[in-house]
């Protein structure tokens, strides 16, 4: 069953079946992508890195909206994200950046999702050409990208030399750019 040409769906699955879910679809024929993350995981006894989703509970499929039963019927897939009953598709430009930060080598992790900040386009490196919000943490800079229908995002650290705002910004908003900012309460406050 191919699905080229298709929009992405976002498929709620149930916890801890997001690898299941989508090994199946896969041997189904369908286009699925489970964006993984490495994490670190203390035990008593040893230390050992894991993937992990970067989106726990979910992951992206392309098929035709009219013919989801067979999705619907997976192991594992709950449903799919939408307005009631209607499934919504995830932009591609979305999904395509998630995929360039995966592909990139560049560490990534889970991230809280923003809908307020400085916008900025990557400009060098693996990731140029991605629109997201540059976010200061900790002296180094971390570039979020937010799939809004799940409202999840991800992040990644990035040198502040790849970035310029999106659009026509004056000066002064640039240098705040280029100092520490901390957020509170979804403002910006200038160290």
């Amino acid at each position: 069953m191919p699905s080229e040409g298709f929009p992405w769906f976002a498929l709620r699955t149930r916890s801890n079946f997001e690898k299941t879910a989508f090994e199946v679809l896969r041997g189904k024929g369908y286009e699925v992508f489970l964006p993984l993350y490495q994490s670190r995981r203390q035990w008593s006894d040893r230390t050992k890195i894991i993937e992990r989703p970067l989106f726990p509970g979910y992951l992206f499929c392309r098929f035709a909206a009219e013919d989801r039963l067979p999705v619907l019927v997976t192991p594992g897939v709950v449903n799919v994200i939408g307005a009631g009953k209607t499934p919504l598709p995830v932009p591609e430009d979305e999904v395509a950046a998630v995929q360039r930060i995966i592909s990139s080598g560049l560490p990534a992790r889970p991230w809280p999702f923003v809908r307020v900040g400085q916008k900025v386009v990557i400009e060098r490196g693996p990731l140029a050409g991605i629109e997201g919000i540059l976010e200061s943490v900790r002296n180094s800079y971390r570039f979020v990208v937010s799939v809004g229908l799940l409202q999840r995002a991800v992040a990644a650290e990035v040198d502040a030399n790849w970035v310029r705002p999106v659009g026509a910004h004056s000066r002064a908003r640039q240098d705040r750019l280029d100092r520490p900012v901390s957020y509170c309460s979804n403002r910006e406050i200038p160290l």
